[in-house]
C-alpha cells in the first residue's frame, strides 16, 4: 500500500450529480445511474498483484471512483492510463487528479493498442472495465475485446464488471480463461469477470 494519492478536493455529492447528469444524457454509455460502490471496487481489484503491475489501463473511468483506488494501491513507478469517451468526465478527471502516474486520454477502448504505444508501452498488466458491453454494437464489442486480449501481457488479466451476464459468451470466446464473481451490495448488483489470455 502507498500513501493516498493527491485525490480531488471534491464532494461525493458532486461526483454523483455529475455522474447522474451524464447518465440521463448518455444512458447507453454508462449503464448505471450511480458510480461504483466500495464493495464492488474492492472485489474488482482483488485479483491484481500490485507488486508486478507496471501498466494498468482503465476503460470508462467516469468520475474516478475506481481510478482513485488504483492510484492508492499501485506502485510509485507504475502508470495508470484511463481511457474515457465522455468529454465531461475527461475534463473532470484531469482537473481532479494531480497524480503524475495517471494519464487521462479522451478516446475509445478500441484504440487501446495505439494509446499504449503513444505512451511507450506494448503491453498492459491489467485492464479494468466497467463500460456497458451489452449496449455496444457487436462488431465494435468484438474489436475491443480482441484488442484487449492482444495487449495483455502473459499472466495479465482483464477485470470486468457488468450489470448483466450478456457479455459472458463473448468473453469466453475471446479469452482462454473467464472466472466469475458477483457483488450483491452494489447498486445495481454487479457481475464481475476475470479474463486471461490463452488458447480459447
Amino acid at each position: 500500500m502507498h500513501k493516498d494519492p493527491q485525490t480531488p478536493a471534491r464532494t461525493r455529492n458532486g461526483d454523483v450529480l455529475l455522474f447522474a447528469r451524464n447518465f440521463f444524457r448518455h444512458p447507453r454509455m454508462l449503464g448505471s445511474i450511480v458510480p461504483s460502490s466500495r464493495f464492488l471496487i474492492k472485489q474488482l481489484l482483488q485479483p491484481i498483484n500490485w507488486a508486478r503491475a507496471d501498466v494498468i489501463v482503465e476503460y470508462g473511468p467516469g468520475v474516478g471512483g475506481i481510478t482513485a483506488e488504483v492510484l492508492r494501491q499501485m506502485r510509485p513507478d507504475a502508470t495508470l492510463i484511463a481511457i474515457e469517451m465522455n468529454p465531461d468526465f475527461v475534463k473532470y478527471l484531469r482537473s481532479s487528479f494531480t497524480d503524475k502516474r495517471l494519464r487521462v486520454v479522451e478516446g475509445s477502448a478500441v484504440s487501446v493498442d495505439e494509446i499504449l504505444r503513444r505512451f511507450g508501452y506494448a503491453r498492459a498488466n491489467y485492464i479494468i472495465s466497467g463500460i456497458p458491453f451489452s449496449t455496444i454494437p457487436a462488431p465494435l464489442r468484438e474489436r475491443i475485446l480482441r484488442k484487449t486480449c492482444d495487449v495483455l501481457e502473459s499472466g495479465g488479466a482483464f477485470l470486468v464488471y457488468q450489470f448483466s451476464t450478456r457479455v459472458l459468451q463473448d468473453l469466453k470466446r475471446v479469452f482462454g480463461y473467464v472466472g466469475r464473481r458477483f457483488e450483491p451490495l452494489n447498486v445495481l448488483p454487479a457481475h464481475l469477470f476475470i479474463c486471461q489470455p490463452g488458447t480459447a
